[in-house]
């Protein structure tokens, strides 16, 4: 069973539709019980890393959450926000973040381009990866995005697009994936990373 973080700062209901368009199994889980039945994870996102990681805490799924993706590998997708606040830090609000991954997110420059980036843009794959497959190389997702994070471990990056600066898109570490864009809302290839997400068991090395 697939389970949506179901949180006040999310965009929850939109990808559950999504999966269903694909005829995978899930649900929308906001308790600790209901964590621990899923056998993938995702955690989607619209708004602030600060509205978001408050949500999280309220629902006081932060500690349970930490425990099945860190140490019992649940797989896990991050989406948009979801991605942001994998980081140790978020300039958006000066918030501490999850720290799953090191990293620091800050906000694109409004003098060279439109903040925030609305719309369709480029994902150059930088390696190959099981989300990957069925999916080409420089397919267009959708992206809401006004903050971009900075890794610090490049060997996390699996996908980069260009909007005034070449910036992560989508990235991977083990059992965890994440994409700036909005795969929901990213038509057929979006549909097709969701499905590869959830079918895959993406084993730890």
């Amino acid at each position: 069973m697939v389970g949506v973080i179901n949180y006040k700062a999310g965009n929850a209901q939109s990808v559950i539709s999504a999966l269903k368009a694909i005829n995978v199994s899930c649900k929308l889980v906001d308790t600790i019980d209901e964590l621990k039945t899923l056998s993938h994870i995702i955690l989607p996102g619209v708004g602030s890393a600060q509205a978001t990681m408050d949500s999280l805490k309220e629902l006081g799924l932060i500690e349970t959450l930490t425990s099945l993706v860190l140490k019992d590998h649940v797989p896990f997708l991050g989406i948009c926000i979801g991605l942001q606040i994998l980081f140790d830090f978020s300039d958006e609000g000066g918030v501490k973040c999850l720290g799953w991954l090191p990293g620091r997110v800050v906000r694109f420059n409004d003098k060279d381009v439109r903040v925030p980036q609305i719309g369709w843009n480029a994902v150059k794959q930088t390696k190959s990866h099981p989300l990957f497959e069925g999916v080409n190389n420089n397919t267009e997702f959708y992206f809401v995005n006004s903050y971009y994070v900075v890794l610090e471990n490049q060997d996390n990056l699996l996908g980069e697009t260009e909007y005034g600066k070449i910036f992560p898109s989508i990235i991977g570490h083990e059992n965890i994936m994440a994409t700036q864009f909005h795969a929901e809302k990213s038509g057929s290839f979006g549909l097709k990373l969701l499905s590869n997400f959830c079918k895959g068991e993406f084993y730890v090395n």
